[in-house]
């Protein structure tokens, strides 16, 4: 039979490298990268179903946040787990403690896991006894936020001290011992609640001082820490001043192996260097909504086409736009696993795959239903197999031609192949926020730029190690 020309060979699926990071200017603090390890799982369906589950339950929290809230270049080591997400080290207090936090796009607000008596509900994984947790009491630099402080406004939406620091305002400000109201943060996955300190952050040859971080006594499904690197004021990017930072995600072939990436912390700025190696797409203006913020931080690319087989998709435009009330357009999130899209964008992807494959593959209906991905398709009985390029094309001219292995996973002993994007049963009138959410999944062995002085994503594909 024969096979359209548009198709890739599939062997590169089945094939992965060592990986690889470059790092720019001078005197660069690097943070190593890795796959978080917080799940075993008895089969790769399990495994497969629960990272499709855990990417809606984030995109609708993303889409719906309000229902589910100069420094030298700095590099560190970026790692990956087997529930999808990416984890570094970080080291507060003084003495230092070091904390594993999820490196997350998709929010604005670093926080640990707090004193002996944490309580983190439905957190499986790791077991209890492995969470590593922060303690202030052994640190001479942690200090309550107080009431009154700027940065207490930083977690809280719309804070008026005039009515949260009520004591404040009966007595001698200077002297008001009232702290900032604990924080309660929904993430897709769960919750996590404490109060805010002022840490000093101890990163290789600099130290932060006064830095905001979330001292978290319970959470329910987040027994890890987070760090949030989206666009708010409370962000690692912001409190550090930093005019980039960049990361190479590893091969989800490499998850819980304990090899790690490369995240780098630039404070200085490559705007009068000329990089032909990275393709540079201009951030989207963020909508600006009362009691939406969350749609504030978010990383809006202006994605424009996408084409499957070298054949375009008919998408709503739309859907490819954000409108004034902050409804349709594209974010990158490292928090999401698999790309999230809306219904409408999804089903024509998914159709012209389909049309595609179906002439010489069959369905595989039953993977499908087991894993909660669509489509899947059997290759038993064929010697070769072949699928066809995925490319999204920007503003600006930018494409990102995705390797085979960022956009289908390989399901029963390499006998059957499924598309590593979702989407929910929302119909178009109930769909609000982003349209599309592109996952780490899809960015896997590519390096990307968060350029946040000239405000752009920049991206190149490269073997992450």
């Amino acid at each position: 039979m024969s096979v359209p020309s548009c198709f890739l060979p599939f062997f590169s699926l089945f094939f992965f490298q060592p990986l690889l990071i470059s790092s720019s200017s001078s005197t660069p603090i690097t943070i190593p990268l890795s796959i978080s390890n917080t799940n075993s799982y008895a089969d790769l369906y399990q495994k497969l179903s629960q990272l499709s589950s855990t990417s809606l339950a984030r995109a609708h929290h993303i889409k719906n946040p309000q229902q589910s809230n100069p420094l030298p270049t700095s590099t560190t080591p970026l790692l990956p787990h087997s529930y999808g997400g990416y984890s570094i080290s970080l080291s507060f207090g003084t003495p230092p403690q070091t904390i594993s936090f999820i490196m997350d796009t998709g929010s604005d607000f670093v926080w640990f896991p707090c004193t002996k008596r944490y309580a983190c509900r439905n957190c499986s994984f790791p077991g209890p006894q492995d969470i590593t947790s922060f303690f202030p009491k052994q640190s001479s630099s942690a200090k309550i936020v107080g009431c009154l402080n700027k940065k207490c406004g930083w977690i809280h939406s719309n804070f008026d001290p005039n009515l949260s620091c009520s004591e404040c305002q009966s007595q001698n400000q200077e002297k008001c011992t009232q702290i900032c109201p604990p924080y309660l943060i929904l993430y897709g996955s769960g919750a996590t609640g404490g109060i805010a300190l002022v840490e000093t952050l101890d990163l290789p040859n600099k130290k932060v001082a006064n830095f905001l971080v979330g001292c978290s006594l319970f959470s329910s499904r987040q027994a890890a820490g987070i760090a949030g690197f989206g666009r708010g004021l409370a962000s690692l990017p912001s409190q550090l001043g930093l005019k980039q930072f960049s990361y190479c995600l590893l091969s989800r072939s490499f998850d819980d192996s304990g090899k790690s990436s490369l995240l780098v912390l630039d404070g200085q700025s490559n705007s009068d260097k000329k990089n032909g190696n990275l393709s540079y797409i201009p951030f989207s203006k963020n909508p600006i909504l009362p009691g939406k913020k969350a749609f504030q931080i978010y990383y809006y690319v202006g994605l424009r086409k996408i084409s499957v087989g070298g054949k375009k998709v008919k998408i709503p435009y739309k859907y490819l736009v954000s409108d004034s009330d902050g409804n349709g357009g594209t974010i990158v999130d490292s928090g999401s696993t698999f790309t999230y899209m809306n219904s409408p964008v999804f089903e024509p992807v998914v159709s012209e795959f389909i049309n595609q494959v179906t002439k010489v593959y069959e369905r595989a209906e039953n993977v499908e239903s087991l894993t909660g991905l669509k489509p899947c398709f059997n290759l038993s009985g064929h010697d070769s197999a072949v699928l066809p390029e995925l490319k999204f094309s920007f503003k600006g001219g930018a494409e990102m031609k995705l390797p085979l292995a960022n956009y289908f996973s390989i399901v029963g002993d390499n006998k059957v192949v499924c598309l590593t994007m979702v989407t929910d049963n929302l119909g178009p009138e109930l769909t609000t926020g982003p349209s599309i959410i592109l996952g780490s999944f899809q960015m896997q062995n590519f390096n990307v730029e968060y350029d946040l002085l000239n405000e752009r994503f920049g991206f190149r594909q490269q073997i992450c190690q």
